[in-house]
């Protein structure tokens, strides 16, 4: 059975709140249970609430005319999303879909909102977390300009380990699901070309790879490693 109150406190986002927030949370959230490829939302809905994954995972991507789906992110368990949270009243940017069997613990939007009005203690908080994933999706783009392959793939596995919690880079290890295929949609790039800069992150003992996972065994050292190549 899964505890909601026990999810809701796990979120990096919700750390500000008092305990006696929490209690109102739980009275506004309800659990959601989706199968793997199940869509939880579309780009364009209306909808907006925080999505605080139990288990499992979910892919944030966009779609093309064509049909062809461009993986932006996956989120393992812990993590939060939504990409109108803050903006009530505004389309879904990107769709949101199970990527493997999950349960989401949802907040309404409007009800986030009165939290945060309620408890303006969590405001610096929550603007901090906005702020650092608004600094790692910036740094993306200037990857994608600026930076080779190899700085390209690094950073971008660091992304990923950084989104899943508070945004710090660490030197503690970081696990989450990612095939070379997922990488490759994710990046515009082959399966090929990611699988040898993979495979010489683990050779350098950066990185340890598992049947649909990924480990960064110290984030820090990565980032140290992908400087030199700057």
């Amino acid at each position: 059975m899964t505890d909601i109150k026990a999810v809701l406190k796990g979120c990096p986002l919700l750390a500000g709140l008092p305990e006696q927030a929490f209690d109102e949370a739980v009275a506004m959230a309800r659990l959601r249970r989706f199968a793997s490829e199940k869509m939880i939302y579309a780009k364009g809905s209306m909808q907006s609430a925080l999505c605080v994954i139990a288990s499992g995972t979910v892919r944030i991507s966009s779609v093309n005319a064509a049909g062809r789906e461009a993986t932006l992110i996956i989120f393992d368990a812990g993590a939060w999303f939504g990409d109108t949270v803050f903006s009530p009243g505004t389309p879904r940017v990107y769709g949101a879909t199970a990527h493997e069997d999950v349960t989401i613990v949802e907040l309404p939007g409007e009800g986030f909102q009165r939290l945060l009005a309620r408890y303006p203690q969590a405001y610096p908080v929550a603007l901090d977390l906005v702020s650092r994933r608004l600094w790692s999706a910036m740094s993306i783009i200037e990857d994608d300009a600026l930076r080779g392959i190899e700085a390209r793939i690094g950073r971008r596995l660091l992304f990923l380990a950084q989104i899943q919690g508070a945004g710090e880079v660490s030197s503690e290890p970081v696990t989450f699901r990612l095939t070379r295929e997922h990488m490759a949609n994710m990046m515009g790039m082959t399966r090929q070309g990611v699988h040898k800069v993979i495979k010489r992150f683990e050779e350098a003992g950066l990185i340890r790879l598992d049947y649909g996972r990924i480990t960064i065994t110290d984030p820090r050292a990565l980032l140290a490693y992908l400087k030199t190549l700057d």
